[in-house]
């Protein structure tokens, strides 16, 4: 016996030095700013402790839909003229119905041919496909497709912008879908000092993109809808200049009509890096292309040797150039560039583009000052009750206590541990968690105390009185833990990030009670009844 009860001790000294480790790692020394220092390395704060940039993002995820359809107009044309069938345009007849396409002007003779093509696998999965008079046929997204495309965008918005926040260096991001609006994001990031650095590369969620040019420059935009005959055929569009491509005087007074696909789009580029032309001295961008988008651009420049083509970054042409010779996947965007957009550009290239824009619904900050302020009143909180609990349970329960303090202590080392060895965030609402864990583990010692006085009351010895009481009580306390462990569950599942943080730490402290609330005390009362002196009764 005495033996099983060594191994038991020996278990609790091991699970306490393990979960020391959690919390502290190893510190670089033992003064109390090394520990804190530590702490601070392995519990990361979260946006209401230390301060921060709160956001949420409305993606806009038509524009998604819409450059969907129009790599599948690209395809069609490209797939009708293969197959040498004649038509006169494929377009979107509807720029406020991005998700409709139609065929104009197919041949009555080889209608079908042309519907064959149109009911092809990939185009029948995706669109539903109608034919009118005249060779006119409609291919409209269908809605399944248009909803898991909306998803897909939404995800791939919330990995780019993790991407581009990690480049940035922050701490434990909060990004994920925020559940109170449809196609929406929220964006927490604690510690940040420069929100407007942050801000920029943010708002940055234009794609970047490489157009050829039709025609320009032009002083205006009527200039350039005149070069057109009035008005703008469904491929091309009117697109201002800025910065030195601009005139002077006005931002924005040159214009380009552009070729409305992109040859390649940010998504194409798999890395870039700034750096300085040594023949002009310009600021530029060293770019790399995937395989696929390399051998577009390939094909594209092989057969434009001569012609221009425009850099659009943020909706604005940024630099026209002209094609010397045939460009695979490697290249260099050269321009008026400030040391900040080379720099800005280059990152955004790295981490990905944008498959949507994003717009802003809400944007704040938590200072630092507020989250100390907030850090303090949490763990005076904490700490002014767990000493009130301490207090009570050694002046109502008597040495037993000591027992009951003990088991929560461990069981306070335990919730930090844990979250130390699992890089939890540490909230506001996650400091109530633990305050409440507390109140959950005097609530399981009460349990097993009170049960244990009602069978000395019946007359049992000590032992027996102790191996009933916790016996009993233990069905109670598995039953209170699970439930409430369930409900944190479905808060952690649904809830936002401050949520999160209370569900976190409570299920945390409920597992650490279950073991210390039960075994650990258990333990000890043991460790006491080994020594106690017949006919002597537990001090409870």
């Amino acid at each position: 016996m005495k033996k099983d009860l060594k191994n038991k001790i020996a278990l609790i000294v091991v699970v306490l030095l393990a979960f020391l480790y959690g919390i502290f790692g190893v510190p670089s020394g033992l003064t109390p700013k090394d520990l804190l220092q530590s702490v601070r390395n392995r519990i990361h704060l979260g946006l209401d402790l230390q301060g921060g940039a709160h956001l949420i993002l409305q993606v806009q995820v038509q524009e998604a839909v819409s450059a969907e359809t129009d790599n599948t107009v690209q395809d069609i044309t490209q797939n009708l003229q293969k197959s040498n069938l004649s038509f006169s345009q494929v377009y979107k007849p509807d720029p406020k119905r991005p998700d409709v396409i139609q065929v104009l002007g197919a041949s009555p003779s080889q209608a079908n041919s042309v519907e064959s093509l149109l009911d092809g696998t990939r185009y029948a999965n995706e669109y539903d496909v109608s034919n009118g008079a005249n060779g006119t046929y409609t291919l409209t997204m269908k809605p399944i497709y248009e909803r898991d495309l909306e998803q897909r965008t939404v995800q791939q918005a919330i990995e780019t912008i993790r991407d581009r926040v990690d480049a940035l260096g922050v701490t434990e991001p909060q990004i994920a879908p925020y559940g109170l609006g449809a196609n929406q994001i929220l964006v927490e990031l604690p510690g940040v000092s420069d929100l407007d650095q942050v801000e920029r590369i943010m708002r940055e969620t234009a794609r970047l993109e490489i157009h050829a040019v039709i025609g320009g420059p032009f002083p205006s935009r009527e200039a350039a809808l005149a070069s057109m005959g009035g008005a703008v055929p469904p491929d091309q569009e009117i697109m201002p200049a800025s910065g030195a491509m601009a005139g002077a005087g006005s931002g924005n007074d040159t214009f380009y009509v552009l070729q409305r696909l992109a040859i390649v789009a940010g998504s194409d580029f798999r890395s870039a890096t700034p750096g300085t032309n040594p023949n002009t001295g310009q600021r530029d961008v060293n770019f790399t292309l995937t395989d696929a988008a390399g051998d577009k651009f390939w094909n594209y420049t092989s057969a434009n040797v001569g012609k221009s083509m425009a850099v659009v970054m943020g909706g604005t042409v940024r630099e026209v150039a002209t094609i010397q010779s045939a460009i695979r996947d490697s290249g260099e965007i050269t321009g008026s560039f400030s040391q900040d957009e080379v720099m800005m550009l280059s990152k955004l290239l790295r981490t990905g583009a944008l498959p949507a824009t994003l717009t802003y619904i809400d944007e704040n900050t938590v200072g630092a000052t507020l989250g100390a302020d907030s850090i303090r009143a949490g763990v005076t909180a904490a700490i002014v009750g767990v000493l009130l609990v301490w207090a009570f349970m050694l002046v109502y329960y008597k040495w037993s206590g000591v027992n009951a303090d003990l088991a929560l202590f461990l069981n306070l080392v335990i919730l930090l541990g844990f979250m130390g060895f699992s890089k939890a965030t540490l909230t506001l609402p996650g400091i109530a968690g633990v305050i409440l864990t507390i109140g959950m583990g005097v609530d399981s010692n009460v349990l097993i105390f009170e049960r244990i006085r009602e069978e000395i009351r019946a007359g049992k010895a000590p032992s027996a009185a102790v191996d009933q009481g916790f016996a009993h009580a233990w069905v109670t306390i598995l039953d209170t833990h699970v439930t409430t462990i369930v409900s944190a569950a479905i808060l952690f599942l649904f809830g936002t990030g401050p949520v999160k943080g209370f569900a976190t730490t409570l299920t945390f402290g409920l597992a650490a009670n279950l073991f210390t609330a039960v075994y650990v005390s258990r333990v000890i009362f043991d460790a006491h009844l080994s020594k106690l002196e017949p006919g002597k009764m537990v001090s409870i």
